[in-house]
């Protein structure tokens, strides 16, 4: 299981193993990690499990979908060239130590 760190906006880091398959906001919703609200459970209907991944991670990310695209663009805090939403990344082998910045506020 890739080790994927969470980073709070005031730098508090937490380590999860997520399973293979799992999408970023589950694995965040199920182990407490606070800053990802998924109004919607994950269905790419509401911007509120919005992060920010690390550029260096950026080439083994899932393509990004015209609904998910849409959606970043009513984020409640900056979208950024790094903006994802969290329930449409699925975790993979590849992902091992990618590191995830939580944005200041969700809504």
């Amino acid at each position: 299981m890739p080790k994927i760190i969470f980073i709070q906006p005031e730098g508090q880091q937490t380590e999860l193993e997520v399973p293979n398959g799992t999408s970023l906001m589950q694995a965040a919703m199920t182990n407490g990690v606070p800053g990802i609200v998924a109004e919607c459970g994950g269905s790419a209907m509401c911007a509120t499990c919005h992060v920010y991944i690390d550029d260096n991670w950026q080439a083994v990310l899932p393509g990004m979908d015209a609904v998910e695209n849409e959606m970043l663009d009513s984020v409640a805090d900056e979208r950024r060239p790094t903006s994802r939403l969290s329930c449409q990344v699925l975790v993979t082998p590849e992902m091992e130590g990618m590191t995830v910045h939580l944005p200041g506020v969700q809504v």
